[in-house]
Parts: structure tokens; C-alpha cells; sequence
């Protein structure tokens, strides 16, 4: 398995870096297992799909001075409970940054292909103009629990919420958020904050009455500092906010933003999904 260690015994692995363990089979080609507790709908968690692969490109790098800084995926088919398969590839290894591609196989059919950029820090202009939400701390607020429509799968994450109406309000507008950290707390790495983008009730379920699906076609994290951050603690709760601007034709995009206890900018994230009634949904994301 792949990782840092989670809590318990020195050298013991939390569940979260437990469930998105690879093992490498040579040729930059990894196995891995799809389980069943991140399944959204009929289909398992797009965000939990891209960890998956992340972990997997991270390993195929292999190098800690090149991180992670754009990841996109896109899903193609919904895989069952079991075991898949992720074949990376470096496309291009420059003096500083790698572009590589993934494609994650269940059997012979694809699941979901994903390109991805490694770099080491470039020298350059900074600035930071986007603030953090000032909310009430998490401290102060109840946990999410399943159930009234929202899956199982939310039992992965302790979150709390903190920005926008409620799901299934219809009042609108989609724009949603809070606090959240995994239920079983581990350092927040790169792989984790993929989970973590994709993790939150999706902002359109705030325009309806009732749960609809919410499949994902394409999904993009760019990472904004440093992970793990140097003064985190597992147990820290973060800050995300998700919101989107326009459904039509069955689809609608959401942008969500993730921010550390302290205001650091961790995470920013796009995707684009179908909105549809249960019976039709497939979701690989929830």
C-alpha cells in the first residue's frame, strides 16, 4: 500500500489511504480496489476514482520535488465493486514539470481517462484575490448525517455545513459548503484533496425538491500550496465552497475552492456533470 501512515500503530494505514492503495504491477501499470462504501448512486464516487489514479500517477513520478498541480479526469463508464487496473504514462518529462496520462481498465473496458501535471515550485509573481468564507467555525455546527436523500457514502467524511440553502430547497441559488475532514482522520495530502473536491453535495441540489443524479463527465483539480501543509494536524477540519452558475441541457458546471483551518488556499476545482432523474443516473461522482 501507498502512503503515509494513518492513525493508530506506527506504521499502520488509515482507511482513506487504505481504500486508495495501489499495487504496482510493472510498466508503470498499478492495481487497485474499488470499494463499495464510496459508491454515490449505482456507481462509485468520481472523486474517489481520481484519488485512485492520482495515487497511482503519483507513484509512477516518483519523484517528492515534483508535485502534483493539475489533474483532470474524465469518466467514461461506471466500474463495478472489485478490482481495476491503471495504466500511467510519462508523455513528457521536462527539467521541472512531467505531464503524464492514465487510463484506469476494468477488465478490457475503460473507466476513465486523466492527464496530469508534476512540477517542482517556479519562481514568479504571486498574489492571492480570492478570500476565504467567513463562516461559523465547525465546532459550532452539526454533523452530516445520511439519509433525507444524501447517500451513505457521506459517512466517509465529517462534514458540516456552513454556506448556502439546504439540499433539496429549491430556493436556490447553487452555491453550497462547509467543513470537512475524513471520518477517520489522516495527514491532507494531494490524493486526499481530490477526494475532498469532489466529496460535497453537488451545488445544484439546492435548485430542487428532491435528489436527482448528478453524474460527472469531466472533473479538474489544480493544487495551490504545498501538501501536507507543515503546521496541519489530521484532525484539522477544511473549508469548501462549491457553487455553479448555469445548468443547461441537462448539464451544469460546478466550481468549488478548498481552504486550510488558517486561510491557505489548497485547492481549486471545475467539473462538468449531467443532472438527472434517479432513475436515469449513473454517477461516477457525487
Amino acid at each position: 500500500m501507498q502512503g503515509g501512515a494513518g492513525p493508530g500503530a506506527p506504521g499502520s494505514v488509515g482507511r482513506f489511504t487504505a481504500d486508495t492503495s495501489v499495487t504496482p504491477l510493472g510498466s508503470s501499470a498499478f492495481e487497485a480496489t474499488v470499494r463499495r462504501r464510496w459508491w454515490v448512486g449505482r456507481g462509485p464516487n468520481g472523486g474517489y476514482l481520481a484519488a485512485l489514479m492520482l495515487r497511482a500517477l503519483t507513484e509512477t513520478v516518483g519523484d517528492s520535488a515534483r508535485a502534483p498541480r493539475s489533474l483532470t479526469v474524465h469518466f467514461l463508464a461506471v466500474p463495478e465493486e472489485g478490482p481495476v487496473r491503471i495504466e500511467c504514462a510519462v508523455e513528457r518529462k521536462g527539467r521541472s514539470l512531467s505531464t503524464l496520462s492514465a487510463r484506469m481498465l476494468q477488465g478490457e473496458r475503460v473507466m476513465a481517462l486523466g492527464l496530469a501535471a508534476f512540477s517542482a515550485p517556479w519562481p514568479g509573481t504571486e498574489y492571492a484575490d480570492t478570500p476565504m468564507p467567513d463562516v461559523r467555525a465547525p465546532e459550532d455546527l452539526g454533523r452530516v448525517e445520511a439519509g433525507a436523500g444524501l447517500p451513505e457514502f457521506v459517512a466517509n467524511f465529517d462534514m458540516r455545513f456552513a454556506i448556502g440553502p439546504r439540499p433539496f430547497s429549491g430556493a436556490g441559488p447553487a452555491l453550497t459548503g462547509g467543513w470537512l475532514r475524513l471520518a477517520e482522520p489522516e495527514p491532507v495530502d494531494p490524493v486526499a484533496v481530490t477526494a475532498y473536491m469532489d466529496a460535497w453535495v453537488p451545488a445544484v441540489f439546492a435548485y430542487t425538491s428532491a435528489p436527482v443524479g448528478a453524474p460527472t463527465i469531466d472533473f479538474t483539480v489544480h493544487f495551490r500550496a504545498a501538501l501536507p501543509r507543515p503546521d496541519a494536524a489530521p484532525e484539522d477540519f477544511h473549508l469548501a465552497r462549491f457553487s455553479s452558475s448555469v445548468a443547461a441541457e441537462g448539464f451544469w458546471e460546478e466550481d468549488g475552492e478548498l481552504w486550510s483551518r488558517n486561510g491557505t488556499l489548497l485547492a481549486q476545482s471545475r467539473q462538468l456533470a449531467l443532472v438527472l432523474p434517479p432513475r436515469d443516473s449513473a454517477p461516477a461522482s457525487g
